[in-house]
């Protein structure tokens, strides 16, 4: 009678165990980048752009896996998605600067100061 409640009790164990590992899937898996960062980074970053900052691909996946992501592939994933929105410095003195709304004409003198 022991040996049979021993073996009960083991096996109970073995199911319980077997049922939380089911319970550890990767539900972020198989997803793109574009879809992780609306899943998880949205809440708190209005957009991916800029959040690469022209970083080495290799250091933002070490860093996303380390801190925001639940594995290698979701990591890579993500780090890609970055990358591939993020917006490449500007050159300083290449584009002229321009203000909304002006045109290319030339900037006018200031008006005369009158009546004092």
């Amino acid at each position: 009678m022991r040996i049979l409640s021993w073996g009960l009790g083991i096996g109970g164990t073995l199911l319980l165990l077997a049922g939380t590992a089911a319970l550890a899937e990767n539900f972020d898996a198989g997803k793109s980048g574009a879809r992780l960062f609306a899943d998880s980074c949205a809440s708190c970053h209005r957009s991916p752009r800029g959040l690469a900052k022209g970083r080495f691909r290799l250091t933002l996946y070490l860093f996303l896996q380390q801190h925001y992501t639940s594995g290698s592939d979701t990591a890579s994933a993500l780090a890609s998605y970055l990358q591939s929105v993020d917006e490449p410095p500007a050159a300083h003195g290449t584009t002229p600067h321009r203000t909304k709304g002006r045109s290319d004409r030339p900037p006018r003198p200031p008006r005369p100061v009158t009546g004092h």
